[in-house]
């Protein structure tokens, strides 16, 4: 189920300068902001959970995973190269799965080790809090990877509907309409979180099982489903 040669060529699509670039500019600035607040506002576990909680987790893992899923797939059907992969004798759930391991590899170094780097300097983990919500982080790269990486397997436009859903879905529509938190990455994540964390410091709308439900349901479902979507990609361009 994982093809060295394709992950060799996805890591090297992600990693390339440009993309590269923009994925460290955001946790570059999360340890930035933690180190400012740390000198102005000294420890403070609440604090901490604020900024993890508010910029780690609802800004930096979903628009990472954008980057990281989309690009995954999305420029090589975007220009069409991704036909010499599927002439290859390689399985299409084989390039598929290959790709979410290679883009969940990818996210979680960009966005779980900065959380913790971030944590440990805002509070030294006082209650588990930089443990807590990097944890979250990993669980959340997860689901966002296959998710993205499905987004850009069938549409031209991922980035676009990955960024609607990130930022307005989960971001607005998330903080204004309670019945949508439930069918929020992020409230799954902290739902994570939560279970780690100390007691109150961090809160979900979800619970647990519900939460670890959706989680699986969603990874693999969304996988699943751009191996199918692969398979008519052939169909359509032998056509």
């Amino acid at each position: 189920m994982y093809d060295p040669t394709v992950a060799r060529l996805t890591y090297r699509a992600l990693l390339g300068r440009r993309r590269a670039a923009i994925m460290f500019v955001l946790p570059v600035l999360l340890v930035a902001i933690a180190v400012a607040v740390r000198a102005f506002a000294g420890a403070d576990d609440q604090v901490a959970a604020d900024v993890l909680g508010g910029f780690a987790i609802a800004t930096m893992v979903p628009l990472i995973g954008v980057i990281a899923g989309t690009g995954a797939i999305g420029p090589e059907i975007d220009d069409g190269s991704i036909v010499y992969l599927l002439s290859k004798p390689v399985k299409r759930p084989t390039i598929i799965f290959t790709k979410l391991i290679v883009s969940i590899a990818v996210t979680m170094v960009f966005s779980a080790l900065p959380t913790l780097i971030a944590g440990l300097i805002l509070n030294g983990n006082g209650q588990q809090i930089a443990v807590a919500y990097t944890v979250a982080a990993l669980v959340a790269s997860i689901a966002y990877s296959s998710l993205f990486l499905l987004l850009g397997t069938v549409s031209r436009h991922a980035v676009v509907f990955g960024l609607v859903y990130a930022l307005v879905w989960e971001a607005l529509f998330g903080s204004l309409v309670p019945g949508a938190r439930t069918l929020s990455v992020q409230q799954w994540s902290l739902a994570v979180a939560e279970k780690i964390g100390g007691t109150g410091v961090i809160t979900s709308d979800v619970g647990l099982p519900t939460a670890t439900i959706l989680l699986v349901a969603v990874t693999v479902g969304a996988t699943w489903y751009a191996g199918q979507k692969l398979r008519t990609l052939k169909l359509a361009g032998e056509e």
